[in-house]
């Protein structure tokens, strides 16, 4: 798979995780292919901190509104029944335990569910954003990433860039496969079939627990 391809196989079994009437808060970059992929028969308000619920998909180029965009300043549509709002009245609805899950990528996660992806020290640090409060505040926790960065590690014994959050991580998505994070540490629970489950653990630092039905991601 190249680059896109494999960002829109991990959205793709994402989206299986929601459920009919959950509220949803996507993340910048991958995550938002999610919305993409939202199965059949199923309604899903996505929510933005910035604002809004009931996000749309990407406006027609002859369509964007400047006014009317995601927190990660992309150009998006509202939906029939979509209302806007100001900070305080999204970051309540947040912080208030109203949203369902929060699709975001990460940087690190450790085997404990601990996640850093706001900030690598020396570089130019963009801003903490929503993160924070939606990996506190949401009901379920969904990380969607490659599974290594050049080659280098991401799924860990113990993280070593500044925390976003301790113990938020419920479940990951890669392209390898969808790994569950549970007391005894990361469980793999699909596995890519173009993968094995040597070449898994060979790109994860820390020990996977096989689960006794992995099934093939799909």
């Amino acid at each position: 798979m190249d680059k896109q391809q494999m960002q829109e196989f991990i959205a793709r079994r994402v989206a299986k995780e929601l459920h009919d009437g959950d509220v949803v808060n996507l993340g910048i970059g991958l995550p938002t292919l999610v919305a993409n992929f939202v199965p059949e028969g199923i309604s899903v308000d996505f929510q933005s901190e910035n604002g809004f619920i009931g996000l749309g998909p990407a406006p027609a180029e002859d369509q964007v509104d400047l006014c009317i965009s995601n927190a990660g300043g992309q150009p998006v549509t509202i939906c029939e029944g979509g209302v806007f709002f100001d900070s305080a009245i999204s970051f309540g609805i947040i912080r208030g335990g109203h949203v369902s899950a929060t699709v975001l990528g990460a940087l690190q996660v450790d085997e404990k569910g601990n996640i850093a992806n706001y900030m690598i020290p020396g570089k130019m640090v963009p801003g903490m954003g929503g993160a924070m409060d939606l990996l506190i505040g949401a009901k379920k926790v969904i990380v969607a990433m490659e599974h290594t960065v050049k080659g280098n590690h991401k799924l860990l014994k113990e993280c070593n860039l500044p925390l976003t959050a301790p113990a938020a991580v419920d479940l990951i998505v890669t392209e390898m496969g969808v790994i569950e994070v549970t007391p005894e540490g990361f469980k793999l629970i699909e596995i890519n079939p173009e993968y094995t489950v040597e070449d898994v653990q060979a790109a994860t630092e820390a020990t996977l627990i096989i689960a006794d039905d992995l099934k093939d991601m799909q």
